[in-house]
């Protein structure tokens, strides 16, 4: 099982790390309020959006609630077009098949588009164990990959660099790679934007096989759905001469009318347009014009996993817009390197534990990366309630622990008060000490300061107040319940 970076810390010491980088949260804020921005003006033109919502949401519920049926009928229809379909269970599996049809074609590299499920499996390094450069066509893709950098976000992979830092990695990369940048770059992103396009012209020229992902899959037609901004998905899927589709078996939808609500909620919740400038779609094998050898590999790699999960199996509704990260409060402080997975944020934090499982620290950490503001899934297009499903998963990781020899400091912590709650008598007693304490230390202050050992993470944070002179239920015995009020003297 792949998806998360490989050495990432838990996401609170990653957070901690980030929160640190103030270069970092600017970046972060002004191109998540940038975004915000947009798709409230595009969502606002809307009368009936959440009427959208709702058809986006049940058209996903059934294609999962029949996945089987329509998986088996898309294989069908891909292959009466003349399509190769590959079934993988696992990043291993699906590894494999792309690099031995790139190795039948004796290519030492291939052509991407923006894909989040092949960036999932690892598949650039995969490729590149067996002597294969991938090259990323999207530019935030290309930007990360000349910068050595990792993914951030689902939309804005390089959300978290600016175009000053965009311009000096293309001045000191590409020339390795492809054609160099012009000397005389600047930082003007229709600048940066030329020379992208200049660099990745020759490759997209020469390449002869292309790997894609693919937003949507029609089961009936055997079509392959990919939406973008910017061209290149267009070139990789028209010009070369072998096309490899790369798709997770949560992507079908049973018929073409059933993508309308989703083609008209993704890209206002994405990109904050009303349509995407580019909707690609292909089925097979068109003779003359295309790709004249295409395989469709169907990936699972932990998806029937979360489609198990009566909770979580809501996640496999998303639609990669990216809409929760950009009005998540947590995501906009640590940003997507943070969650250390190709999927941060709030969908990030419940998708990656369902496709995974509990077990892993890192993992483990991810639905507690969040504030359940709720914010998330006012957002989302499909109405995936994610602190819902980020509740859920923290009591799995909770039940996971529960047979552990050395319980962690808040369980120990629960069970020292399940047993005081626990006994009428024990509760009575400790709370007259508290009384007493409270008494003696509230002659001189009001708060208790820093506490020593594990309580010091919580003080650091937060005053803790000196415990009350008198408990709620010794006034009660005291006044009968407040009917008997008298001074204390």
């Amino acid at each position: 099982m792949s998806g998360t970076f490989v050495g990432m810390p838990k996401f609170p010491t990653a957070a901690r790390e980030a929160l640190a980088d103030t270069q970092l949260r600017h970046n972060l804020a002004h191109a998540t309020g940038t975004i915000r921005a947009k798709r409230a003006a595009v969502v606002g033109e809307v009368e009936n959006w959440e009427d959208v919502r709702l058809a986006g949401a049940a058209v996903k519920d059934r294609a999962l609630r029949s996945l089987e049926e329509n998986l088996v009928r898309l294989e069908e229809s891909l292959t009466a077009r003349g399509a190769i379909v590959h079934w993988a269970r696992d990043a291993a599996e699906a590894n494999a098949i792309v690099t031995a049809v790139a190795q039948r074609h004796a290519v030492d590299e291939v052509v991407k588009v923006k894909s989040m499920v092949t960036q999932e499996i690892g598949l650039n390094e995969a490729l590149a164990e067996a002597g294969i450069a991938a090259w990323e066509t999207d530019l935030a893709e290309l930007i990360v990959q000349l910068g050595g950098d990792l993914p951030s976000h689902i939309l804005v992979p390089a959300i978290h660099r600016n175009r000053a830092e965009v311009r000096e990695i293309f001045l000191r990369e590409m020339a390795g790679v492809g054609r160099p940048a012009p000397d005389d770059l600047t930082d003007e992103p229709a600048v940066l934007a030329g020379a992208a396009r200049e660099h990745l012209r020759e490759k997209f020229l020469r390449a002869k096989v292309a790997v894609s992902g693919a937003n949507f899959a029609v089961a009936d037609t055997g079509t392959l759905v990919v939406v973008e901004s910017e061209g290149n998905g267009r070139m990789c899927l028209t010009l070369p001469e072998v096309l490899v589709s790369v798709v997770g078996i949560e992507k079908v939808v049973p018929t073409w009318d059933e993508l309308d609500p989703l083609l008209r909620l993704l890209p206002r919740s994405s990109t904050g347009e009303r349509m995407n400038p580019y909707t690609s779609t292909w089925s097979g094998v068109t003779p003359g014009d295309g790709p004249q050898e295409v395989h469709v590999v169907l990936l699972d790699n932990g998806r029937t996993r979360a489609l198990a999960d009566e909770v979580g199996r809501q996640a496999l509704r998303c639609i990669r817009c990216s809409a929760c990260l950009n009005v998540c409060p947590v995501y906009e402080r640590t940003g997507g390197h943070s969650y250390g997975s190709v999927y941060p944020g709030p969908i990030g934090a419940i998708l990656n534990p369902l496709l995974k499982g509990t077990g892993d620290p890192q993992t483990d950490s991810l639905p507690y990366a969040s504030t359940l503001c709720g914010a998330c899934f006012e957002a989302c297009p499909v109405r995936i309630d994610i602190p819902e499903v980020l509740v859920h998963l923290r009591s799995k990781v909770v039940d996971g622990h529960r047979d552990d020899r050395l319980p962690k400091p808040e369980a120990a912590a629960f069970r020292g008060a399940a047993w005081a709650f626990g006994d009428g008598g024990r509760l009575g007693r400790l709370e007259r000490l508290s009384g007493l304490a409270g008494k003696v230390l509230g002659r001189r202050r009001t708060t208790l300061g820093r506490l020593p050992g594990p309580g010091a993470a919580w003080t650091d944070a937060r005053d803790m107040p000196v415990p009350p002179a008198e408990s709620f239920r010794a006034w009660w015995e005291r006044t009968d319940g407040g009917r008997k009020e008298t001074p204390r003297g």
